[in-house]
């Protein structure tokens, strides 16, 4: 079965694989968007959040603000949003800044 899956173009796997993916998935659902992210991810969000420039983030952490756009390019994109006012909202919203 799995290779006449495979060489049809397909993908396949196996029943165990995709028991554990579904087990991911529903701790993942249960959790706050922000458990996600990397501890410095997570450090650096705040600091978007609380309205904090990235050259000054970038500062404050000895990194180069094109890494801090790389962290906010990930941070958005785990947290599936769109804008700083997405994340400072959110970060509102859960009581992770003041």
């Amino acid at each position: 079965m799995a290779t006449k899956k495979i060489l049809s173009g397909g993908r396949y796997v196996s029943a165990s694989l995709a028991d554990k993916l579904i087990s991911n998935l529903d701790e993942s659902a249960d959790k706050p968007l922000h458990e996600s992210l990397s501890d410095r991810e997570y450090e650096v969000m705040r600091m978007i959040a609380n309205g904090v420039p990235l050259t000054e983030i970038g500062e404050r952490l000895h990194v180069s603000v094109k890494t801090i756009s790389s962290y906010r390019a990930r941070i958005m994109e785990k947290m599936q949003m769109k804008s700083n006012a997405d994340l400072t909202r959110y970060a509102m919203t859960n009581s992770l800044i003041n």
